[in-house]
């Protein structure tokens, strides 16, 4: 299983790891970036990033349930936001520490961005994950 950690000489990261070791011998999922549309490929909530987040990790968890994972086996996500503002962020980031990520903890890249793939998109999560 994986082996989370924070360097107590490190300023202490808000709800994330500073590492994650994973032993030998587990196979790891590499997974695509998560986006928020449901299953007929319809935007869920336009204008809204909090919603999207949930979305976002609905189907996040939907794809490592998939693969015999799950998001308590998440052992690094990063993390995009179409934002500019540092409230929009911690918006998103509050909503991810309230999933089943925050079990972790694992590790995590928060970062705003210009924009994402699909239109109307305001966030995608990659993510690594151990398979059960």
């Amino acid at each position: 299983m994986a082996r989370h950690s924070t360097v107590p000489t490190l300023f202490p990261p808000p709800g994330y790891a500073h590492a994650a070791v994973v032993e030998a011998g587990q196979q790891l999922a590499f997974m695509a970036g998560s986006v928020p549309l449901d299953a007929a490929g319809k935007l869920v909530g336009p204008g809204d990033p909090l919603l999207q987040t949930e979305q976002v990790l609905a189907n996040l968890e939907e794809a490592l349930r998939a693969i015999g994972s799950g998001l308590s086996l998440v052992v690094a996500t990063t993390v995009y936001v179409v934002a500019d503002t540092p409230e929009t962020l911690s918006g998103v980031w509050q909503v991810v520490r309230a999933s089943g990520l925050g079990a972790g903890p694992h590790t995590s890249t928060l970062l705003g961005v210009g924009c994402l793939g699909y239109p109307g998109q305001l966030v995608e999560i990659t993510a690594t994950a151990v398979v059960d």
